[in-house]
């Protein structure tokens, strides 16, 4: 398998899907429905799904998408391969207009992801990895390789990511048990770009997650050398599992 293809491919999908997300948002036309969840789902949602599946199903590889049909788990349990995307994470942010969301796609193989791209449409960014090959961000030809800050969990001030959207009690009290730590909010995977970049510490999360929302910005952060364990700080986060659901995981610079 090349993955330097795929990696091509996946990059023109998030990009086109990006394009297109774009022209609804500046447009602002919306069309917001609730999901069976009553989680948002937008117009720019569903345009994205389209395009992004029109790319990389010529690969001939299963897509799992946010927005796509579910597969059970006694067909997709035999994926060697497979794509898993969301066509638009962050969809509160993208709704805010606060410019915090992303493009994610990802390649999973046998429970890991071993490829991810995450685009930010507003500032045209697109970090990418691929695995053992390193991490990196494209801003608008300038390529830079992303590197963890590897600083230790004792450490007085480390810059925290916590979510907008969702703080749970057991967050705080994670929180609680670090040293004067610096609060860093964000939006979307853009939680996990903050740490492979270096420029944040630590994301715990203890919310609800689905698999789509970490795969693409997991791998980056394995390969800008952090991981994405559970709360043992040592069990990593896997992927097409019989409930899509995460379990509470947190992302540790080294």
């Amino acid at each position: 398998m090349e993955l330097k293809n795929y990696l091509k491919l996946a990059k023109n999908a998030a990009v086109v899907a990006g394009k297109k997300i774009l022209e609804i948002y500046e447009s602002g036309d919306f069309s917001i429905e609730a999901k069976d969840d009553s989680s948002p789902l937008t117009l720019a949602d569903k345009a994205a799904h389209e395009i992004i599946v029109s790319i990389l199903e010529k690969t001939n590889l299963p897509i799992l998408s946010e927005e796509g049909k579910e597969i059970p788990f006694e067909q997709r349990s035999k994926f060697e391969y497979f794509w898993m995307i969301d066509p638009l994470d962050g969809t509160k942010e993208f709704i805010k207009k606060n410019g915090e969301f992303t493009v994610n796609i990802a390649l999973i193989h046998k429970g890991e992801p071993i490829l991810g791209v995450v685009y930010l449409p507003v500032l045209r960014d697109i970090y990418y990895a691929v695995r053992n090959e390193g991490a990196f961000v494209d801003k608008k030809g300038s390529i830079h390789k992303l590197q963890t800050s590897a600083k230790n969990l004792t450490e007085k001030g480390l810059k925290v990511v916590a979510s907008r959207s969702h703080l749970s009690s057991e967050t705080k009290d994670y929180l609680n048990e670090l040293n004067e730590p610096e609060i860093v909010s964000r939006g979307s995977s853009l939680k996990f770009l903050l740490v492979a970049s270096g420029e944040a510490d630590l994301y715990p999360r203890f919310g609800p997650t689905m698999e789509w929302d970490t795969a693409a910005a997991h791998i980056i952060v394995n390969e800008a050398g952090g991981s994405v364990v559970l709360e043992d700080h040592l069990t990593p986060l896997i992927y097409n599992k019989k409930n899509l659901l995460n379990p509470h995981f947190i992302v540790l610079p080294q």
